[in-house]
């Protein structure tokens, strides 16, 4: 069964509100064997709608309608889908109880225009509202399924799930699992990601493979169906295990973790410590952990060092090595790193130095980086970026591949 998802609402076409909606059924359709190929969006205008409608009873078997269900004359999805199957629209007494009983429970006068919302379609299944006035409507026509549902995504998802989800169950005559695991990687672009396993793409068709961009991270999302969860689940493993002997050294983790995350758990697992000293991040790498509840236990704190003073007076950097190199250089990196361990007494003590722009520093160019890495007993590892972007762009980017690297060596303690 192949689905199609259409909203309704001048006020999305506006921006005024996400369309989270779309994105919930997506996931929750997914689940149970349904392709979704297509989303839109229409505003509150009957004859644009009945375009839309046209164009889907050409492409897909389950088309549902989200939002245009309320009282108001705007609200007019029920009425042109009507429209569209030839079905008139009768008034039903149940709904129109439930929704005179809402209003009595408000303490509310419900007024003439809401009995508009207790107007079903000529044989079609009610869906109940449980936590609003408008009910959603699923019916068969001409060997589709037409399922509306109201706009309130506090409404529509238990809606769905308490009813929407057990009418289209019925309709399946086979029942399939479709499982997703997204997984992340950092240090390697899109292309070269897609280039790398671009045989595995080109060979799969179940599972699927499709590479994806976000916030400057590659990503890869699986998906296997399969009428057994545990089958599909096992042809996840075996794809990723092929990804992963080919690509691991890039990965980081699954789904809606994120660098920091991995980072924070590790650390919490292993029971250690840091401290940052930051200049060109200039707190980047010590907001995005304690962003996290209970990171004190940790995190000890961080010097933001922007000024070559502070680099010298506080995190003892020496005047030597600041004449002979400057500060943005691995040697200075590495005594950062070093020293703000030292200074606040932690496992680990991370350091950043470089150019973020928009001008040249010690006649280095805009986006050389240095990130030191110093842990109590082991040699301090220094790593040099050669990053291009705006000026927010290489600060982001710099606390990120700070993260990614620690991540790797706190791995393999």
């Amino acid at each position: 069964m192949n689905a199609e998802i259409i909203a309704v609402g001048t006020e999305l076409l506006l921006g005024q509100i996400a369309n989270t909606n779309a994105q919930f059924l997506s996931i929750v359709l997914a689940r149970i064997g349904i392709n979704v190929f297509y989303h839109s969006v229409v505003g509150d205008n009957q004859a644009r709608l009945i375009e839309v409608i046209e164009t889907a009873n050409k492409r897909s078997d389950l088309i549902i309608f989200t939002g245009g269900l309320g009282p108001t004359k705007d609200d007019l999805t029920k009425e042109t889908v009507a429209s569209v199957l030839s079905l008139r629209l009768a008034e039903d007494s149940n709904v129109l109880n439930k929704i005179d009983s809402y209003f009595k429970r408000q303490n509310r006068q419900m007024t003439e225009n809401n009995r508009k919302q207790a107007l079903v379609i000529e044989g079609s299944t009610v869906l109940q509202n449980d936590f609003g006035t408008a009910p959603g409507i699923a019916l068969s026509k001409n060997d589709r399924i037409y399922m509306l549902f109201p706009g309130p995504p506090s409404e529509l998802k238990p809606m769905f799930n308490n009813y929407g989800r057990p009418f289209l169950l019925e309709q399946l005559e086979i029942k399939e699992h479709i499982e997703s695991r997204v997984l992340k990687f950092f240090g390697i672009g899109e292309s070269q990601l897609e280039t790398e396993v671009l045989d595995l793409i080109d060979a799969q068709s179940n599972p699927t493979i499709a590479p994806l961009i976000e916030d400057g991270e590659a990503t890869l999302r699986l998906t296997a169906k399969d009428l057994s969860f545990e089958k599909a689940t096992k042809m996840l493993d075996e794809v990723e295990r092929a990804i992963q002997n080919r690509v691991g050294q890039y990965f980081y983790g699954y789904n809606g973790s994120t660098l920091y995350k991995e980072v924070f758990e590790l650390l919490k697992t292993k029971k250690m410590t840091v401290s940052s000293a930051e200049s060109l991040t200039g707190g980047g790498f010590a907001n995005e952990l304690t962003n996290f509840a209970g990171s004190s236990s940790v995190f000890k704190g961080s010097i933001v060092c922007y000024d070559t003073e502070v680099k010298r007076n506080i995190l003892k950097v020496p005047n030597d090595v600041i004449a002979a190199h400057g500060v943005v250089s691995q040697e200075c990196a590495q005594y950062m790193a070093e020293n703000v361990r030292q200074l606040l007494n932690t496992d680990i003590g991370i350091s950043f130095t470089g150019v973020a722009g928009p001008d040249k520093q010690e006649g280095k160019p805009v986006g050389t980086v240095f990130v030191g890495i110093a842990i109590n007993g082991k040699k301090t590892k220094i790593f040099t970026l050669n990053l291009a972007g705006s000026r927010s762009g290489i600060r982001t980017k710099s606390v990120k591949y700070g993260y990614f690297h620690l991540l790797k060596i706190l791995s393999r303690i």
